[in-house]
């Protein structure tokens, strides 16, 4: 079987927003994330510390009463 030189499993590259004055920092984001993709800051405000472990299940989004976060394909990938 011929295989191409490029077959490791790439994570693919995402971008992560919160929209500030949407989110009332409840810290659903941060409880939910599988991955640990979000801290809690000051005054509960979610923090995005690492991105790069975000593998898109969307539990962020889906759990988010205030619709604050969105998590699409980064369109600047490598």
């Amino acid at each position: 079987m011929n295989r191409s030189a490029n077959t490791k499993n790439e994570k693919p590259c995402v971008k992560i927003t919160i929209n500030g004055k949407w989110c009332k920092k409840c810290g659903i984001c941060v409880a939910f994330c599988p991955k640990g993709v979000f801290e809690s800051g000051d005054f509960g405000v979610p923090l995005i510390k690492y991105p790069e472990r975000c593998i898109k299940c969307m539990l962020c989004v889906v759990r988010c009463p205030d619709f604050a976060i969105d998590v699409t394909d980064d369109e600047k990938k490598g």
